[in-house]
C-alpha cells in the first residue's frame, strides 16, 4: 500500500485528498475530503476497444448514497435506483470538460465513477466530484491531456466568492460552474440573476485564477505518484484510403454542399457517399469505416472553410444572423397556457399547466430543498428530426435541456406570496435543426404568460457557435447555430435571458479551451441576438394575460399560527375533511403555517377560508358566531357549535329573555341541529365559553329574533313580596323585621357557571 495524503485551500477550506489506500484495482482511484463531505473517485479503462466501435464510449456516473446524509432511500426496495436528475445533471458536468482530453481515435471504454460518501449540505459535492476525476485520471495509465480543475463562483454583495457555502448561495446573485485548464476555459454552466455580460465574465475569469492553482496541484500530485501513460493504438484513417477518397470525391463534395437548403443538402451528401461506396467497393472491401470518416472529415473542413474564408454558412447566412421567428399563442384550449416558437426549422410546443402546493416535485437526493414548485420539462421525439424510432424515457440530454430551461427561466418565476401556484412547463421539440434547448426557453416564456403567470420578465435564448482554425489563426463566432454547425463547430454556447441581463448559461467546448477574448465577444454577439428574438416574441404577447384560464384551479393562500394547523386538520382529519365535503376545495397546510386553498368556485374557496380562519381565530367578547345545536340540557342550557371543535353555552335562563317569558325547557324553543346566531358575552374560569342567543337561523323556530331591551327580566323567580302599611313601630315589616330566611327566594343560578 503506498498511502499518500496531499492538502491544499480552496475557497478558504482545506482540501485533502487520498490515494494508495482504496479501491487498489481501479486504474486511478482518490478520495477528496472537505470538511465532512467525502467524494470517492475511481476510473477504469478496457483492455481493448468494443468490436465494432466508431466512437469514444467514456461513461461518466455520480452516484448519490443517501447514507451520506443519513437517509433511507423512500422507494419500495429502500435502495437507490435511477439516478436523480441532479445527480445526472452533475454527470453531465463532470464529462463535458473531460471528455474533449482524450487523445482521437480512442475506442476503449472509459469509466469515470464519483460517489458521495459522506456530505456536509453547507458543502456541496459536485465540484469536488469534477476534481476528483481530473486526478483520477491523472495519476492513471489512462491517456488524458489534463489535468483540469473546477470551481463554483458566486458574487455575494459585489464580491466573488469561490465555492460560496449555504448562506452565501442564498445571497449570490450568480451560481456558476468553470472548468478549465491552465490555459483555457473547457465548461461553464451558470445560473444568474439577471447579470450584465461584464460580471459573468468577470466572474468566470475570477474562477480561472483558482483553477490554475488546482491544475499546478494536481500536476504535483501526478508528478510524485502518477503511473506511466499506456502507449495505445488508436484508430486512424488509412493513408491509401484517405488519398483515393479526397481525390475521387473533392468536387463531388463541393456541389453537394453548395446548397441552402438543409434536406436537399443531405439528399445530396448522401448520394456522394453511396456513389464513393460503390466506386470504392471491390478496392476498399472491409474498409468502408475509413471511406465514411474520409468523407465527414472532408465535409468538416470544406464547410469550416467556407464560413472562415468567405464568411458563408451552410444556409447562406451571415455569422450574426438569426434565422427567421414566428410565435403563436393559446394553441391548445383546454391548458393553462400554451405557445409554439419557431426559428428556422426549431419548433418548440410549450405547455404551462399550474397545480397546488400538493403537486410540487418531492426531492430525494443530497439537497437541502425537499421539494420544488416550478419544474420544467424537455421532450425531443424522434420524429422532430425525421427519424423513424421508438419512443424512449428521457436520456440525459433530455434531462440536460430541460434543467436548462428552468435555470433559465426561475429567475423570474413568481415567489410563493405572490402567485401561490406549483408551475410545470413541458416543452415538446417538433422539429429540431439546433438549439432547441433556447427554442424551448422562448417557447415557454410565452406560455407562462399565456397562462396569466406574473414573471417579473420574458426571457429569450440563443445558441451560438465556434469555428477555430489553429493553423491559419483564424475564428468566427456565429449566431443562432443549427445542426450541422453544431456537429462540425468547435463550441455549443448557449445564453438566454432577459433584457436586463444574463439568467443562464451553458458552454461546452469541443476543442481544448477558449481565451477571454472569444468569451467576451461571444456574450456581446449573444445578448444583441437575445434582445432580437425578445422583441419578435413581445410582439406575440407583451406581457402575461390578467386573467388565468378558466380551467385553471383558483387558489388563494394565508397563514395561520402553526400550533393551530392541529385544530384545522382535527382528530383524524376530520374537520378539514368536512371543510372540504362541504366546500368542494382543496386544501394544503405547510408546517410553517401557511394555508393553501383551491377550487373552482371563487365562492367556496372564501367560504374555506373564512371556516378556518374562524377555527384559529381566538374567541372574544362581542364576536358574533352562527353555528349548529349539537347539545341540549333541558335544565341548563344548549350548546352550539361556534367553530369546529370549539362550543358555546346559551345558559336556560338567557334563553328566558330571548323568548320573552320564563322557560323552564331549553327543548321548548331549541332542538338539536338548529343553526343560530349567538354573541360571545363571557368567559368562565376555566376558560368555557357562555353565548347570548340573537336569532335562530334554521328549525322550528326559525326567523325568531332577540326582542329584549332590557326592561324585564324574565329569570328572577317570582314571589309575592310583603304587604306595605303594617306599622308596628319597627321599620314597617312583619313581626320579625324580615321574611323568615325559609320564605326567602333562593339565590338565582350564576350564569357564568356552565357546569
Amino acid at each position: 500500500m503506498n498511502y499518500k495524503v496531499f492538502e491544499t485551500e480552496i475557497g478558504g477550506r482545506k482540501v485533502t485528498v487520498e490515494t494508495g489506500k482504496y479501491a487498489g484495482q481501479a486504474n486511478g482511484s482518490c478520495i477528496i475530503r472537505c470538511g465532512d463531505t467525502v467524494v470517492m473517485t475511481n476510473v477504469t479503462m478496457a483492455e481493448s476497444p468494443r468490436p465494432g466501435m466508431d466512437y469514444f464510449p467514456l461513461g461518466v456516473d455520480f452516484e448519490e448514497k443517501l447514507y451520506s446524509i443519513g437517509k433511507i432511500p423512500g422507494s419500495f426496495k429502500r435502495r437507490e435506483g435511477r439516478g436523480s436528475d441532479k445527480a445526472i445533471l452533475t454527470s453531465r458536468l463532470i464529462d463535458r470538460p473531460i471528455r474533449p482530453l482524450f487523445p482521437k481515435g480512442l475506442f476503449n471504454d472509459v469509466s469515470v465513477v464519483c460517489t458521495a460518501l459522506s456530505v456536509d449540505t453547507n458543502i456541496p459535492p459536485e465540484v469536488f466530484g469534477m476534481l476528483g476525476s481530473s486526478i483520477a485520471l491523472s495519476i492513471s495509465d489512462i491517456p488524458f491531456a489534463g489535468p483540469t480543475g473546477s470551481v463554483v463562483v458566486g458574487c455575494v454583495d459585489g464580491k466573488y466568492v469561490i465555492n460560496p457555502d449555504s448562506e452565501q448561495r442564498a445571497k449570490s446573485t450568480m451560481h456558476v460552474y468553470v472548468s478549465g485548464t491552465a490555459d483555457a476555459i473547457m465548461m461553464v454552466e451558470a445560473g444568474a440573476n439577471e447579470i450584465s455580460e461584464e460580471e459573468m465574465l468577470g466572474g468566470i475569469l475570477f474562477a480561472h485564477k483558482e483553477i490554475k492553482k488546482q491544475v499546478e496541484f494536481i500536476k504535483g500530485i501526478a508528478k510524485e505518484i502518477g503511473k506511466p501513460k499506456r502507449e495505445m493504438e488508436l484508430y486512424h484513417i488509412g493513408e491509401d484510403v484517405e488519398k483515393d477518397v479526397r481525390k475521387y470525391a473533392d468536387k463531388k463534395l463541393d456541389k453537394a454542399l453548395d446548397e441552402f437548403d438543409r434536406t436537399k443538402r443531405q439528399e445530396n451528401q448522401d448520394e456522394v457517399q453511396a456513389d464513393v461506396m460503390a466506386h470504392f467497393k471491390e478496392k476498399y472491401e472491409g474498409r468502408e469505416r475509413e471511406i465514411g470518416d474520409t468523407l465527414y472529415y472532408m465535409t468538416k473542413e470544406k464547410v469550416r472553410a467556407k464560413i472562415l474564408d468567405k464568411g458563408v454558412r451552410p444556409d447562406g447566412r451571415k455569422t450574426t444572423d438569426i434565422r427567421d421567428i414566428w410565435c403563436e399563442v393559446g394553441v391548445l384550449p383546454r391548458t393553462h397556457g400554451s405557445a409554439v416558437f419557431t426559428r428556422g426549422q426549431s419548433q418548440a410546443l410549450s405547455i404551462c399547466t399550474l397545480g397546488t402546493a400538493r403537486d410540487a416535485q418531492k426531492l430525494d437526493n443530497l439537497d437541502e430543498e425537499d421539494s420544488k414548485r416550478y419544474m420544467h420539462q424537455y421532450n425531443m421525439p424522434p420524429y422532430s428530426t425525421g427519424e423513424a424510432k421508438p419512443l424512449r424515457a428521457p436520456g440525459r440530454r433530455e434531462i440536460g435541456h430541460g434543467a436548462l430551461a428552468e435555470r433559465a427561466l426561475e429567475p423570474v418565476i413568481p415567489s410563493e406570496e405572490d402567485f401561490p401556484y406549483t408551475i410545470r412547463v413541458v416543452s415538446e421539440i417538433l422539429s429540431s435543426n439546433g438549439s432547441t434547448s433556447q427554442a424551448s426557453v422562448c417557447g415557454s416564456t410565452l406560455s407562462l404568460m399565456d397562462a396569466g403567470v406574473p414573471i417579473k420578465a420574458p426571457v429569450a435564448g440563443i445558441a451560438m457557435g465556434l469555428i477555430k482554425d489553429e493553423d491559419k489563426k483564424k475564428l468566427a463566432i456565429l449566431s443562432d447555430i443549427q445542426g450541422l454547425e453544431d456537429f462540425l463547430g468547435d463550441m455549443d454556447f448557449k445564453v438566454a435571458g432577459t433584457e436586463k441581463g444574463i439568467t443562464a448559461i451553458q458552454m461546452d467546448i469541443k476543442i481544448k479551451g477558449i481565451d477571454e477574448q472569444i468569451l467576451r465577444t461571444a456574450l456581446e454577439q449573444a445578448r444583441q441576438g437575445r434582445l432580437h428574438i425578445l422583441g419578435k416574441m413581445l410582439a406575440v404577447l407583451d406581457k402575461p394575460r390578467p386573467e388565468l384560464s378558466q380551467y385553471a384551479p383558483k387558489i388563494i393562500m394565508f397563514n395561520i399560527d402553526p400550533e393551530k394547523i392541529g385544530d384545522v386538520i382535527g382528530k383524524q382529519g376530520k374537520v378539514i375533511n368536512k371543510i372540504v365535503e362541504d366546500t368542494g376545495v382543496k386544501i394544503d397546510i405547510e408546517e410553517d403555517g401557511r394555508v393553501f386553498i383551491a377550487g373552482v368556485d371563487p365562492e367556496m374557496t372564501e367560504k374555506a377560508k373564512q371556516i378556518i380562519l374562524a377555527i384559529v381565530k381566538d374567541p372574544e367578547i362581542g364576536d358574533i358566531c352562527e353555528g349548529p345545536v349539537v347539545t341540549i340540557r333541558d335544565e341548563l342550557g344548549a350548546f352550539v357549535e361556534i367553530s369546529p371543535n370549539r362550543d358555546g353555552m346559551v345558559h336556560v335562563a338567557k334563553l328566558g329573555r330571548f323568548a320573552g317569558k320564563r322557560l323552564d325547557n331549553v327543548s321548548d324553543i331549541l332542538a338539536v341541529g338548529d343553526t343560530v346566531k349567538v354573541e360571545i358575552v363571557s368567559f368562565t374560569k376555566q376558560g368555557k365559553i357562555d353565548l347570548k342567543l340573537l336569532e335562530i337561523l334554521s328549525g322550528y323556530h326559525a326567523g325568531m329574533q332577540s326582542a329584549d331591551d332590557g326592561s324585564k327580566d324574565f329569570d328572577r323567580p317570582r314571589k309575592d313580596r310583603p304587604q306595605h302599611g303594617d306599622k308596628d313601630g319597627k321599620g314597617g315589616r312583619g313581626k320579625g323585621g324580615r321574611d323568615d330566611k325559609h320564605d326567602r327566594p333562593k339565590k338565582r343560578d350564576n350564569a357564568d357557571n356552565n357546569d
